[in-house]
């Protein structure tokens, strides 16, 4: 039997609707797909509470009102709390987490640990005795997040768009002390869950794909391939938000909206199937676009 083409995905938060600049990466994401031989498909991360269900419906509906298409349908990450769930065990039962009592401000306030990278977690809960971890459950009062052991301070990722990219991998939290899945695991267990291996996204998130690229190797799953493009922003250099005027699909209208979309990026073409024929990822804008409303 055949194994199914590897896929590209979209996978939005539902916190607010989407703008213009989520819009337009969700276009790239489906171009690198399509002109790659990938399946497309859509996920909805509405892990965190402050998600709402009636705003990722919309978002469902957005992108197909523009065009989009995917191979599956649609997946949220709220029906597959086992998933996450089965992953943290394994750490769990392999020594490869610890309990963390840490506040923000404690984080911040830390000294840093000897050759650390500057805003890596310092290690504070760490290597607690049994008594220790007593002592600070006690003193926090709130349930502790669980956070990876990570071997390396650094890992390195080949990006499309950006070539080779290393970051910080500390001791990043795999649950927060809610018992929510933090979200470089599930990213992490869901393209792998799904067959994703190549992941198109903006490029505010690049500086997390060296965690979730470690973590993929740590649990055995390939790593995908990245290519985090450019933002959009407003005309103060700041990222787009609602605040900047007509930046909705509701407000500007589908049709508008792609083909600003294709200008942006430089194509003839303002249809997606114009789109596909002359996509070409070497050509594409290495400059935010500056979203001017009017």
């Amino acid at each position: 039997m055949t194994p199914p083409p590897g896929a590209g995905r979209f996978a939005p938060s539902p916190s607010a609707d989407l703008h213009i600049g989520n819009l337009r990466t969700a276009v790239l994401a489906w171009l690198f797909a399509r002109t790659t031989g990938r399946r497309f498909l859509l996920r909805v991360e509405d892990l965190d509470d402050r998600t709402f269900s009636d705003i990722g419906e919309r978002q469902v509906a957005d992108l197909a009102a523009i065009g989009l298409t995917w191979d599956a349908p649609p997946e949220w990450q709220s029906a597959h709390r086992s998933r996450y769930d089965a992953v943290i065990d394994h750490l769990v039962s392999t020594g490869q987490v610890y309990e963390c009592y840490c506040s923000r401000r404690d984080i911040a306030q830390a000294p840093q640990a000897p050759h650390a990278p500057q805003g890596a977690y310092p290690g504070t809960c760490r290597d607690l005795t049994d008594g220790e971890r007593e002592s600070r459950r006690a003193e926090s009062g709130r349930p502790p997040a669980l956070r990876l052991r990570t071997d390396t301070f650094v890992y390195s990722v080949a990006d499309l768009l950006h070539g080779q990219y290393t970051g910080i991998v500390d001791d990043f939290v795999v649950r927060r002390g809610d018992g929510v899945p933090a979200y470089n695991l599930a990213v992490v267990v869901d393209d792998a869950a799904q067959g994703v291996d190549q992941v198109v996204r903006g490029d505010d998130l690049l500086s997390s794909s060296p965690r979730q690229a470690y973590l993929a190797n740590l649990l055995g799953y390939p790593e995908p391939v990245y290519a985090h493009v450019q933002l959009v922003l407003n005309e103060d250099g700041a990222r787009l938000a609602k605040r900047d005027g007509a930046v909705t699909l509701a407000e500007i209208g589908a049709p508008r909206a792609l083909a600003q979309i294709a200008g942006s990026l430089g194509f003839a073409a303002d249809s997606l199937e114009g789109m596909v024929a002359d996509f070409d990822p070497a050509r594409l804008p290495r400059n935010p676009w500056i979203y001017r409303p009017d």
